[in-house]
């Protein structure tokens, strides 16, 4: 079983990739869910997750800021933004997948099969 955390702004986000989590990924249990970087870091510092489903453009930061304050984790990023023109940043950033909203199944199932 795979853990994961959300961090995104926009609790309608949230809650759909949750059910979509629910329903197709049933491997992957979520630990916690956060609306920003300053509640974000904590609740991966707590939780250690497995994967982090990290929204890029959010009110008090960026999913990229939160990635540089982010210390000795060996959790798997998995961007989950409105936005494809992050892409290449994201790659640079080490991130593991990159998944543009409205997010289709099939590519959320095929990253999660790759982990």
């Amino acid at each position: 079983m795979l853990t994961a955390v959300i961090i995104d702004d926009e609790k309608g986000a949230r809650d759909t990739l949750q059910h979509m989590l629910r329903v197709y990924c049933q491997d992957v249990q979520l630990v916690g869910e956060a609306d920003s970087i300053d509640t974000g870091l904590p609740l991966i510092w707590k939780q250690n997750p497995d994967i982090i489903f990290l929204d890029i453009e959010m009110p008090k930061g960026s999913g990229f800021d939160l990635i540089d304050r982010l210390k000795e984790s060996n959790a798997k990023i998995i961007f989950t933004t409105a936005y494809s023109t992050y892409a290449l940043k994201a790659i640079k950033a080490s991130a593991f997948d990159y998944l543009l909203k409205p997010i289709d199944v099939a590519e959320l199932k095929e990253s999660i099969q790759k982990i």
